[in-house]
C-alpha cells in the first residue's frame, strides 16, 4: 500500500539521482530510503531506478509517477495546513464589525450562531457605526463588516445584501395617521441616536438630504447616543424619531408598547452591505461570520440580490 512517507523517499531519490543523498537530504539512514523505495516497487510492481555507479537513474515508470506523487504530497500538505487552521480556528478569537442599529436584530443571534458551530472560540462583534466600522476595517482591526449606506470609498469592496426602510415613530396616534413629509419632518420635535456620529451616520445624511432637497433644515430636540435611549424617550411622549423598521421590530413592542409607525414621503432605505478591503483574502473566521451574518440580515430586512 502507497504512504506519504514512501512518496517522499521516492521524490528525493529523484531529484538528486543518489540514495546516499537522499538519506542525508531526509535525515534517515541510506538502507532505510533503500527499504521505502523497494517497498514502493513492490506495492506498484514496477522497477523505478537503475544503479548507474554510485548513483541511479530513473526510468520512465518513474518520469511518469513524478508530478502524482508531487501533488499527492502537495494535496495533503495542503490538507494538514486546512486542519491545522480550523483547529486554530475553533479556539482562536472572531473579530467582525457591525453598526449600532445591525446589532439589536443580528448580533446576539450571530454569535449563538458561531458558538453553536464552535463553541471554544471567542468572539468579539465592534462597532457602533458605520462611520466607526469603516475606520476599524482600514487600520486592519477587523477583516469584514456589515454596514449601513455603503460607502464609495477606494480600496473597499461592498456587497449589498438587504435594506431597512427608515419610519417615522410617535406616541401620538395622530402624527403616524399619514405618510411623513419633509415639511412635516422639519417641523418635528425629534429625538435622533448618535449623536457622536451626527455628521456621518447613515440615516442622519439620507434624512438631511430629503431635507434640503425640499428647503428645509433639519433639527432635534433631543440628542443621545443609543438608540434604545431615544426609543424610550419617544414611547414617554417626550419627542417623535426616525429609525429603522427592524429597531422599531425590535424595541417599541419592549420599550414604547404604545407606540406607532409610518413611512416617510419620499420612502427612505438603509442599503446593508457586507464590507472588507479589495482582494482581502479573508480567514475562515471571516467568511464565516460574513456567511451567517448576512443569513440573518435576510431574515429581518428586505433581502437584496
Amino acid at each position: 500500500m502507497l504512504s506519504l512517507h514512501q512518496l517522499r523517499c521516492f521524490l528525493t531519490v529523484y531529484e538528486l539521482g543518489s540514495l546516499t543523498a537522499a538519506a542525508e537530504e531526509l535525515g534517515y539512514a541510506q538502507p532505510s530510503i533503500s527499504e521505502q523505495v523497494r517497498a514502493l516497487e513492490k506495492s506498484l510492481d514496477i522497477q523505478l531506478f537503475r544503479r548507474v555507479g554510485r548513483g541511479v537513474v530513473p526510468t520512465t515508470v518513474a518520469d511518469t509517477l513524478r508530478p502524482h506523487a508531487e501533488a499527492t504530497i502537495a494535496a495533503a500538505e495542503e490538507a494538514r495546513r486546512a486542519v491545522q487552521r480550523v483547529k486554530a480556528f475553533e479556539t482562536g478569537t472572531i473579530r467582525f464589525g457591525m453598526f449600532g442599529s445591525a446589532r439589536l436584530y443580528a448580533s446576539a443571534v450571530l454569535v449563538a450562531d458561531v458558538l453553536e458551530r464552535y463553541p471554544g472560540v471567542r468572539v468579539e462583534i465592534i462597532g457602533q457605526n458605520s462611520s466607526e466600522v469603516l475606520e476599524d476595517l482600514r487600520r486592519g482591526r477587523i477583516e469584514a463588516a456589515l454596514i449601513a449606506a455603503p460607502p464609495t470609498n477606494e480600496g473597499l469592496e461592498v456587497r449589498p445584501v438587504a435594506r431597512d426602510e427608515l419610519v417615522y415613530v410617535s406616541a401620538d396616534p395622530g402624527r403616524t395617521a399619514s405618510p411623513v413629509t419633509a415639511r412635516r419632518l422639519a417641523e418635528a420635535s425629534l429625538v435622533m441616536a448618535d449623536t457622536t456620529f451626527r455628521a456621518t451616520d447613515s440615516l442622519r445624511l439620507m434624512l438631511r438630504r430629503m431635507l434640503h432637497e425640499a428647503g428645509h433644515n433639519p433639527q432635534t430636540r433631543i440628542e443621545v447616543e443609543d438608540v434604545e435611549t431615544a426609543v424610550e424617550l419617544m414611547g414617554r411622549g417626550l419627542a417623535d424619531t426616525v429609525v429603522p423598521r427592524g429597531v422599531v421590530r425590535e424595541l417599541v413592542p419592549r420599550l414604547a408598547p404604545e407606540a406607532t409607525w409610518t413611512v416617510l414621503r419620499p420612502r427612505l432605505y438603509e442599503t446593508l452591505a457586507i464590507v472588507h478591503r479589495v482582494n482581502a483574502t479573508l480567514s475562515p473566521a471571516a467568511e464565516l461570520m460574513i456567511d451567517l451574518a448576512v443569513r440573518r440580515i435576510r431574515q429581518v430586512s428586505e433581502p437584496i440580490g
